[in-house]
């Protein structure tokens, strides 16, 4: 993407600054077409993570839950103080992680994570002590639930303690399904306060894209496997096939 050559880069080591392990995250989610015009806007306001000369870095990422599908039900029913468990492959960087997201009642979100080697479907005794000390899970009975696969820009502010995430080609896989949506980009504003005011906030509401939650596991998960009960996501599922042209064969 050409825009991207406007901005100023960051380093990984200077990006560390603005962790925001607890932050409110807002997403943005709509037809990738239409992210030309919104970074040209924001172009000036903030800088571009580059790790080794890439600005737009492969990520790999395993979801896990219980046989009953106890986090992605939580999140479906609405639940607040629901949790997610992944390990991610930070593939440019080299680095893992085995990373717990815990939203609660507040709405903001929590992260917390050990790094990792090991991404197969097993724990180590390290993992499985930090699953049980940091969610009510217990390791030994969590499955694989949804691989996903996504290409993502990081952009940080200049001025205030933000950063924003741009997710594309999105890919998710449950055991012989597969689907890849190339036409989605997913933006995530993350902050320690609401940010309603950032250059990227503005530009959203100036070319009317509206603010709306997004779970790459929910959603994913939703698609690819026909299992689950998915009426609260339905919405956005036809609203997914409408912006990017592509049957998810949704009953």
């Amino acid at each position: 993407m050409q825009i991207t050559k406007s901005f100023s880069s960051i380093s990984l080591d200077q990006m560390d600054k603005v962790k925001l392990m607890n932050r409110i995250d807002r997403k943005y989610w709509f037809n990738a077409s239409s992210l030309q015009t919104v970074l040209e806007e924001i172009k000036n306001d903030y800088y571009i993570l580059e790790i080794s000369g890439e600005t737009a870095m492969p990520y790999s990422t395993i979801y896990f839950d219980t046989p009953e599908n106890s986090m992605f039900i939580a999140h479906h029913n609405g639940k607040l103080n629901r949790y997610k468990i992944r390990k991610r492959n930070y593939v440019i960087s080299d680095m893992g992680f085995l990373e717990i997201k815990f939203k609660n009642n507040k709405g903001r979100t929590i992260k917390r994570r050990i790094p990792t080697n090991n991404f197969k479907s097993e724990f180590s005794e390290q993992e499985k002590h930090f699953i049980k000390q940091s969610t009510p899970f217990i390791a030994d009975y969590l499955n694989l639930s949804l691989h996903n696969k996504f290409t993502r820009i990081t952009l940080v502010n200049k001025n205030l303690k933000e950063r924003c995430t741009i997710d594309l080609n999105l890919e998710f896989t449950f055991k012989n399904k597969h689907l890849i949506l190339n036409d989605l980009a997913v933006v995530e504003i993350k902050a320690d306060g609401r940010s309603k005011n950032s250059a990227l906030s503005l530009a959203m509401r100036d070319f009317r894209l509206k603010a709306s939650g997004f779970s790459k596991y929910c959603i994913g998960k939703s698609i690819v496997d026909t299992e689950v009960k998915r009426n609260a996501f339905k919405a956005k599922l036809r609203y997914i096939e409408k912006e990017t042209n592509t049957n998810l064969k949704i009953n």
